[in-house]
């Protein structure tokens, strides 16, 4: 068994820690990350069902140090063989908070060293180690003394699913995009739009949670090259997430957006991530939206107004939804803003708001909640 975290950004980690946990393991979370305790089998699996976190990493040891020569004997100690084969490429990255060993450069030098003399003594080497195999980023993170050692098991961040062939100026962060559809009370069998759709983030993520799609299926990981995780396990954990989505779930799904060519980039993204005949993107001003459809969900990320100039612009784009969206009595309505005044602007407080962050921007995701669907005889809503 390792000790295993998922990453989260600040604001996510709750939502992190449940999908760990639906995934069977038990989570403990931090500040930005979710620990939890699994085997090879549940490195492939979180890395390919994760839809919020950012990486997966495994964890080598936690320990303090406030020396140099502490940081290099307690990582020399460290059973490296059990992970690292003889020809493994292993770059360090490093980070440092609060700690007395302050200076990343020697953190990551020291740490490498130590890795290097563990090795050549465990495979008998006495030369150089080659470094020409498989690759296993580490990274030395100090916070107040305590150091952790990881080895990164995602590679690119969890966030690059492989369906972006184009993005528009300040494109969400599929991560972010899947964590904005989870919060809400959307279920498959309702309407859902999104009125910014930009390059098609919201949309796309919301279709893979749909027809409960894995997040990582259309893409590679750079724990597939690890011998003790193995071919067979990655192998496993594809046929699970095959035999797991449900491709005859029905969906209605729109995005819309103003410029036409933001809707045909939105539609290409779509077609890449296998889902072009399930999402509807069209040219349309977000604010001129009207549908008979009830009980949907509308999720937004609108601009934010963050420079000063555009703040009128912005504001009268808030009111103006506020006036068209106050006839979807039945519809919830969420919108992500760093926009302080949102609600006076768009005209009535939010049921719940909850703060989040768009990359380092500081937002709240004003949260709108429509009338429950009446019940039917049996108890159920419709």
């Amino acid at each position: 068994m390792y000790t295993l975290i998922a990453t989260a950004a600040m604001g996510l980690e709750a939502i992190v820690a449940k999908e760990v946990k639906d995934l069977g393991y038990e989570p403990r979370t931090e500040n930005g990350k979710v620990y939890f305790e699994g085997d090879a089998t549940a490195i492939a699996r979180c890395n390919m069902w994760l839809r919020t976190a950012d990486r997966v990493k495994v964890v080598v040891a936690e320990f303090y140090a406030k020396t140099f020569d502490e940081l290099f004997e307690k990582t020399k100690a460290l059973r490296w063989e059990d992970y690292l084969p003889k020809d493994a490429s292993f770059p360090v990255q490093g980070k440092s908070v609060k700690s007395t060993l302050f200076s990343i450069s020697d953190c990551q030098a020291i740490v490498k060293k130590a890795i290097v003399e563990r090795l050549k003594s465990a495979y008998h080497v006495e030369t150089w180690l080659a470094e020409t195999g498989a690759r296993f980023p580490l990274e030395v993170a100090l916070l107040k003394d305590k150091v952790t050692l990881t080895i990164d098991a995602s590679g690119a961040g969890l966030h690059k699913r492989g369906y972006r062939t184009g993005q528009g100026e300040a494109p969400l962060k599929e991560t972010l995009a899947a964590a904005l559809v989870k919060l809400t009370n959307w279920y498959p069998d309702k309407p859902f739009v999104d009125p910014f759709s930009g390059s098609g983030t919201i949309p796309i993520e919301a279709a893979l949670i749909g027809q409960n799609i894995a997040p990582g299926f259309n893409r590679e990981f750079i724990s597939e090259g690890w011998d003790w995780i193995g071919g067979q396990v990655w192998d496993d954990v594809r046929t699970e997430a095959e035999d797991k989505a449900n491709y005859d779930q029905p969906l209605d799904i729109e995005g819309l957006d103003v410029d036409p060519k933001m809707a045909g980039i939105a539609q290409a993204n779509a077609f890449e991530a296998g889902l072009g005949d399930l999402i509807r993107f069209r040219t349309e001003d977000s604010t001129k939206f009207q549908t008979d459809k009830e009980y949907g969900v509308i999720v937004g990320n609108p601009p934010y107004g963050e420079r000063l100039s555009d703040r009128p612009g912005v504001e009268k784009l808030y009111a103006d939804l506020g006036h068209a969206f106050k006839s979807l009595d039945t519809w919830s309505i969420y919108l992500l803003t760093s926009h302080e005044g949102f609600e006076e602007v768009y005209g009535r407080p939010a049921t719940k708001k909850r703060k989040l962050f768009n990359g380092f921007i500081r937002c709240d995701y004003y949260q709108y909640w429509g009338k429950r669907p009446p019940r039917r005889e049996n108890g159920e809503n419709k």
